[in-house]
C-alpha cells in the first residue's frame, strides 16, 4: 500500500511538472469546471482523492458498470459514473442489500463523480474527489431501463407539494427508510444527506436501531434522491477529511432550525452595493496536484470500469450507450423544488 501510494505520488509530480510547463498559463483562462468537464476518461495512476469533497479532483477512478443485476447507472450523457474504487464496491454491495430489502430488483444510480473529479459544469458543489454518489427515491425496475429512457425518466419527489416540508405519504413507505438506514449503517460511510422534511420522517417513525440515524443529515434539496458520502480511504494522504458527525440521532435542535423561516430566507442585499459578478473557480484555486490530474496520460475504458460479468438480459446495447454518452448532457439540476438560498451539500 505504501509503495503504491509513494509512486502514484511520483506519477502526480511528474505530471504537475508536466502541466505547469505545457498548459499551465492556457489552463488559468478557462474555468476549472471546464476543464474537469471536458475530461472524458480518468487518469492512468493509483486511485487517490485529492483535496476535500467540493473542492478537489480525483486520480485513477473506475466507472460504475452501466447496468448490473440490482442497479443501473442513471444519466450515461453526463458521464459522471466515476469514483473512488471503495466508493463504487460499496455502491454494488448496497444494491444487493437494497434489493433484499425490497427495494424493486436494485438501486438507481445518479451522479457520483466525472472521470478526473474536479469541479461541474452544473448540478453540484461537491462529488468533486470520488466519494458522493446520488441514488435516487425510484426502485430498479424488473424490465431494465434503456439508455434513453435512463435519460428522460422523471425524478420522484417525496414531499407533498401542497404543504411546508412534508413528506408525502402516498409515496413515502417504510421500504424507502429501510433503504435510507441500510446506507447510513455501513462504517465507511459518513454522511447519508436527505431532506430535512425526510429526516424529521425518520425521526418520528424509525423503530429500528438508532445508531447511524445521526449519519442521516438534513440538507437542501434532496428529496427526490439520496446522497451517501464515504470518508477518505485509508493511506489517501491528500483527501481532506470532514469533521465527525456529532453524538446523538440528529432529531434535535439542529433539525428544529430548519422549519424555521431562517433557512429559507432570502440574503438580505445592500441596495447601494455595486452588482460584482462571481468569481469563476480557476484550477490555481484547486490542490497543486488536480494540474497533474488533469495532464496525465488517459487510462483505456474498458481497462477503468470495474469487472463485471453482466447477464446477456441486463446489459443494453453498447452502440447506444456510447450514442448517449456522447450526446450534450442536458441541465437537470441535482436540487429539489424547495426554496434554495444557500444551498451547500
Amino acid at each position: 500500500m505504501r509503495s503504491t501510494t509513494r509512486m502514484s505520488t511520483v506519477m502526480l509530480a511528474a505530471g504537475l511538472g508536466l502541466a505547469l510547463f505545457a498548459g499551465g498559463a492556457a489552463a488559468e483562462t478557462k474555468p476549472a469546471k471546464e476543464l474537469f468537464g471536458a475530461a472524458k476518461l480518468p487518469s492512468q495512476s493509483a486511485a487517490a482523492p485529492i483535496g476535500s469533497y467540493a473542492k478537489g479532483c480525483m486520480a485513477g477512478a473506475i466507472a460504475l458498470p452501466t447496468d448490473g443485476p440490482t442497479w443501473q447507472a442513471m444519466r450515461l450523457s453526463r458521464n459522471r459514473r466515476w469514483g473512488n474504487p471503495e466508493l463504487i464496491a460499496l455502491l454494488e454491495r448496497f444494491s444487493l442489500d437494497a434489493a433484499a430489502l425490497g427495494w424493486g430488483s436494485g438501486i438507481l444510480v445518479g451522479d457520483i463523480s466525472q472521470p478526473r473529479g474536479g469541479p461541474m459544469l452544473f448540478g453540484h458543489a461537491s462529488h468533486q474527489i470520488g466519494l458522493d454518489a446520488d441514488v435516487w427515491f425510484t426502485p430498479k425496475p424488473a424490465t431494465p431501463l434503456s439508455p434513453q429512457q435512463r435519460e428522460d425518466m422523471p425524478f420522484t419527489s417525496m414531499l407533498d407539494k401542497s404543504k411546508f416540508l412534508t413528506v408525502d405519504s402516498r409515496r413515502w413507505t417504510d421500504t424507502h427508510a429501510r433503504v435510507v438506514m441500510q446506507a447510513a449503517s455501513y462504517p465507511q460511510v459518513e454522511r447519508v444527506f436527505v431532506n430535512p422534511a425526510i429526516k424529521k420522517k425518520l425521526c418520528e417513525t424509525w423503530r429500528g436501531d438508532r445508531t447511524n440515524l445521526g449519519k442521516v443529515r438534513p440538507i437542501y434539496g434532496h428529496d427526490e434522491h439520496f446522497h451517501i458520502r464515504i470518508g477518505c480511504p485509508a493511506g489517501a494522504s491528500n483527501c481532506k477529511p470532514q469533521a465527525r458527525v456529532g453524538e446523538g440521532d440528529g432529531c434535535d435542535k439542529s433539525l428544529a432550525w430548519w422549519f424555521t423561516e431562517e433557512p429559507w430566507a432570502k440574503p438580505k442585499k445592500d441596495p447601494n452595493a455595486k452588482p460584482v459578478k462571481p468569481r469563476q473557480v480557476m484550477l490555481s484555486d484547486l490542490p497543486k496536484a488536480c494540474a497533474a490530474v488533469l495532464a496525465a496520460p488517459a487510462a483505456a475504458g474498458s481497462e477503468a470500469t470495474m469487472a463485471y460479468s453482466e447477464p446477456a438480459a441486463v446489459a443494453a446495447p453498447v452502440q447506444n450507450i456510447e450514442a448517449i454518452i456522447q450526446q450534450a448532457p442536458k441541465p437537470l439540476p441535482e436540487l429539489g423544488p424547495t426554496p434554495l438560498p444557500r444551498p451547500f451539500d
